[in-house]
């Protein structure tokens, strides 16, 4: 028989992580219940382009590491976690390194998975959407910084400065690359990308 104390936890971390899950869990199920999206499809990394859905990605990736091999910019990176879901796919962290959109579009190519999907035109790449927070961009202290503009692989189709001398984001034009993010001079980044 089972002393029920030994399911009990002995440390302080242990004990919250145990609280943590208790709270987090019945919130998780909320969310797919409520927004029928299982959480293993919403992406909170950014994923190279022509990366599939979150869920298809995750179900389709070989973890081979043929696209981070073949990268000209060396931005994708491999993504190593607890979570056996997660570990071993690529990823992109714009802090680090940005995807300079390549002529060659290496990546997709090089995937023998079909988890990242081929594009004939860079401008059909869709990995996420870049954001400007006003309050810490240099120009919201006058200062005539364009770097994020000047960086951007797809030019001003994704994004410019506008009429009020702000930088404007086209979420028409953005693929998502994160050059703008890397380049930004501001700590913390005041262009940051959204991934879809």
């Amino acid at each position: 028989m089972t002393d029920e104390s030994d399911n009990k936890p002995h440390d302080r971390r242990q004990m919250f992580r145990l609280g943590l899950k208790k709270l987090m869990v019945p919130i998780a199920n909320y969310i797919e219940d409520r927004f029928n999206v299982p959480l293993a499809g919403i992406r909170t990394v950014l994923r190279p382009p022509g990366a599939l859905s979150e869920k298809d990605f995750l179900e389709t990736c070989y973890r081979c590491g043929n696209c981070i091999d073949v990268c000209p910019a060396r931005a994708i990176r491999v993504i190593s976690s607890e979570d056996m879901d997660q570990t071993g796919t690529p990823y992109i962290d714009p802090d680090l390194a940005a995807c300079v959109v390549c002529e060659e579009l290496a990546c997709m190519k090089a995937c023998p998975s079909g988890a990242l999907k081929s594009v004939d035109d860079p401008n059909q790449i869709e990995m996420g959407c870049a954001r400007v927070e006003r309050e810490s961009c240099i120009r919201s202290r006058g200062e005539n910084c364009r770097l994020c503009v000047e960086k951007c692989p797809m030019g001003t189709s994704a994004i410019d400065v506008d009429e009020e001398g702000e930088i404007a984001v086209k979420q028409d034009g953005c693929v998502g690359c994160g050059t703008c993010q890397f380049f930004c001079p501001t700590t913390p980044k005041s262009i940051l990308l959204d991934p879809y």
